[in-house]
This record gives C-alpha cells, structure tokens and sequence, in this order.
C-alpha cells in the first residue's frame, strides 16, 4: 500500500472515531436536555443526569447507593432536616418525593427509545462540591 493511501485510511478511521465521539457527546446532551424539560425533576434541588452511555444503558447520577444512605443523601440536599427526629413525618414525604422524582427521571430517559436500561451511579463529584461548599461558606 502507497503512502498516500495508508495516510488517507489512517485519516478516515480517525475521522470516525472523532464522529463517534461527537454523537456519544451529543446523545449525553439531548438525554439531560429531556430531563430538564420536565417540570418535576428539573425543580428538584438534585439534578439528575445522565453521565454517559454505555451500549443500551444510560448512566445516571444519584444520591444514594449501598454506600450512601437516603438519610445523608436528603440531609445533603435539605440539610435542615438533620435536625428532625427519624421519626419525624417530614423523613417520609421526602424519601417519597425523591424516589419519584428519581423513578421519573428514569422512565423519562426511557422513554426516549434510545435507551433499553438505566444503571444509577453515586454523584460523587456533587458531595465533593457540597463539602467543599459548606467548608469555605464564610456567611453565617
């Protein structure tokens, strides 16, 4: 093979790979964009969205996980809550609204039809930014 059609074959499989690239990038996009344009989950203090897609799975950021309670995720988002009693009426109604609210943005990702499943993955990079918030917030 010449040169020149080598450079030319080497040209055309990056210029695919950048292309898939861009699509994955800008299917990333059009999904968040569909959860922002819902009423419910775009009023959410938490704004889920998707981190990536992997095959027919989409990626989205959560609160909780095995690691992370449900208790220290709400306390995160409303942190005046740590100061109610577990038992209090409040813990309910906000561990309701954010399973529905997390429920929703997952039937709405969906029901794009580009998507077959959702996985839900730990926002780490939210509780990093909460803390470092909270540590550096000097109004009182």
């Amino acid at each position: 093979m010449s040169d020149r059609k080598q450079f030319l074959t080497v040209m055309v499989v990056a210029a695919l790979f950048v292309g898939w690239i861009g699509w994955r990038g800008f299917e990333v996009t059009d999904l968040n964009a569909q959860l922002k344009q819902d009423k419910a989950v775009a009023s959410y203090p938490y704004q889920h969205r998707v981190l990536r897609v992997e095959g027919d799975t989409a990626v989205i950021s959560s609160l909780r996980s095995h690691s992370v309670s449900t208790q220290k995720a709400l306390t995160s988002v409303f942190p005046g809550m740590r100061y109610l009693a577990d038992t209090h009426r409040d813990w309910q109604k906000a561990e309701r609204e954010l399973a529905q609210v997390q429920a929703r943005a997952g039937d709405i990702i969906l029901a794009t039809g580009h998507v077959k499943r959702v996985r839900w993955e730990l926002d780490e990079n939210w509780y990093h930014l909460q803390f470092m918030k909270t540590r550096y917030d000097t109004t009182f």
